[in-house]
C-alpha cells in the first residue's frame, strides 16, 4: 500500500509586540515622530475640559502620555460595567495617534533608529478621557457604581487602569484651565460649544 503524504506548510510566526492594540490610525504621513511634550493651554483655552456628548465623564488631573493599550483597557472596563444599562454609550474623547519607537540594546546613539513599538496620545491636564451617556439617561449611582448590585465603581475601575490621577465630572462641572478650576470660566463655555 502506498502512504498518503500530506503537504507540510511552514509555520507562520505572528508578529509579537509588547504593546499590541487595535487602537491607532490606519495610515499616517510619517512612520516615526519625535518624542515631543504634553501640550499646555497657554492661551487660556478650555476646549475638551467639559462633558460634551454624554452626562458623566472622567477628567485628568495630571499631564501624561497614555498608550493605546491603557486606553482600550479602561474602555473595556467601562463597557463591561455599563452593559446592563440599556441605551448607554461610552465615548472616548482622546485618540492615540503618536507613534512611539524604541531602540534596541547596544544601539548607537542618534535619531530615527528605533522600531515602532506602540501608539500613544499626549493628554494635558484637565482633558476629558471618557464620557458616559446615550439615549437613556444613566443614573448617577449606576455611572459611579457600575451596577447597583456591585460595590465597585465603573469609572473608578476605569481610572485604576490608567497611570494618572483622574476625577469624576458631570455635565454641570465647570471647565478646567490647567490645574485651576474656575466657575467664572463656565460663562465662556457656550461660545466654545457654538463654534464646534
Amino acid at each position: 500500500m502506498s502512504q498518503i503524504v500530506l503537504p507540510s506548510f511552514p509555520t507562520v510566526q505572528i508578529d509579537q509586540r509588547r504593546w499590541a492594540s487595535n487602537l491607532g490610525p490606519r495610515r499616517t504621513k510619517y512612520r516615526k515622530s519625535q518624542k515631543g511634550r504634553v501640550p499646555f493651554p497657554l492661551g487660556g483655552s478650555v476646549k475638551g475640559t467639559t462633558v460634551s456628548q454624554g452626562i458623566y465623564g472622567l477628567r485628568t488631573l495630571q499631564p501624561c502620555r497614555l498608550s493605546a493599550m491603557q486606553l482600550s483597557a479602561a474602555e473595556t472596563v467601562l463597557k463591561r460595567k455599563l452593559k446592563v444599562v440599556r441605551g448607554s454609550q461610552v465615548f472616548m474623547r482622546v485618540f492615540p495617534d503618536v507613534p512611539v519607537c524604541v531602540k534596541g540594546n547596544e544601539t548607537r546613539m542618534g535619531k530615527g533608529k528605533g522600531t515602532f513599538e506602540f501608539w500613544a496620545c499626549r493628554v494635558p491636564v484637565g482633558r476629558v478621557l471618557f464620557e458616559i451617556g446615550g439615549h437613556v439617561e444613566v443614573r448617577p449611582e449606576v455611572a459611579k457604581e457600575g451596577t447597583l448590585n456591585e460595590s465597585h465603581l465603573a469609572l473608578r475601575l476605569a481610572a485604576a487602569k490608567l497611570p494618572i490621577r483622574t476625577e469624576f465630572i458631570t455635565a454641570s462641572t465647570p471647565p478646567r484651565l490647567g490645574r485651576e478650576v474656575d466657575v467664572n470660566l463656565a460663562s465662556a463655555l457656550p461660545s466654545i460649544k457654538a463654534e464646534s
